[in-house]
């Protein structure tokens, strides 16, 4: 009589397992891919003469940004970031990009080598916290990753509405910078609200942006491309 291989229940329950994660990613895949590409139309709202405000959207070729004039006549953020919070400290450049996400890939994960399982899970699946990048710049140079948008002042008061609202503020509402963490020379990193995970991404946060400001965006997507593809 053939004798039963004692491992077999825990080889069959590994293949069980890993199919059902390449299934479940698959799956997460190809939703991403299908909902990206359904448009959802902006306001078709066309600014009086003079009265446009031009924002960017901006990508890096993985995570989005949106950049906006740091000062305006509704708005000057230099009352809620500042220049100096930066290691440049350059007031000369005259827009500030925004971009929400995990905090731990935002501060321990500068490049995707220095990825670690651990980080990636946790972003994942809603267990860790959030932080607000933000970036001085120069006028963006429109092209390939980089959309220019003109929206109506009445456009811009929502979208800055809804990034304000996602700065975990103190209890004078003043933002609160994470300290001693930068990529380069003009940028710095804030204390956020809400968590970040595989439904709710850096890119699907900057997407609902694109909508609340009443731009042309993507039903849903969690990657930069999701955006790109409706301008």
């Amino acid at each position: 009589m053939k004798k039963s291989n004692p491992l077999y229940p825990v080889t069959a329950a590994v293949a069980y397992t890993g199919a059902g994660i390449i299934g479940l990613v698959t799956v997460y895949l190809l939703a991403s891919v299908a909902l990206s590409a359904i448009p959802v139309a902006g306001s078709g709202a066309t600014p009086a003469p003079g009265k446009g405000v031009q924002v960017y959207l901006l990508s890096n070729g993985v995570h989005t940004d949106l950049v906006l004039p740091v000062r305006s006549p509704q708005k000057d953020w230099t009352q809620f970031i500042s220049y100096a919070d930066t290691p440049a400290n350059d007031a000369s450049q005259e827009f500030v990009g925004f971009g929400w996400g995990d905090r731990g890939f935002y501060l321990d994960t500068p490049t995707w080598a220095e990825l670690k399982l651990s980080t990636g899970l946790k972003a994942m699946f809603w267990l860790g916290t959030t932080a607000m990048h933000t970036t001085f710049h120069h006028r963006p140079e429109v092209g390939p990753k980089c959309v220019l948008l003109t929206l109506t002042p009445a456009e811009y008061d929502k979208l800055i509405h809804f990034i304000e609202t996602k700065f975990d503020v103190d209890a004078q509402g003043r933002s609160q910078q994470i300290k001693g963490h930068s990529y380069g020379e003009n940028d710095a990193f804030y204390v956020a609200n809400g968590t970040y995970n595989l439904f709710d991404t850096c890119n699907s946060w900057t997407n609902r942006g694109l909508k609340t400001a009443g731009q042309p965006a993507a039903l849903w997507t969690p990657f930069d491309f999701g955006m790109f593809w409706h301008y």
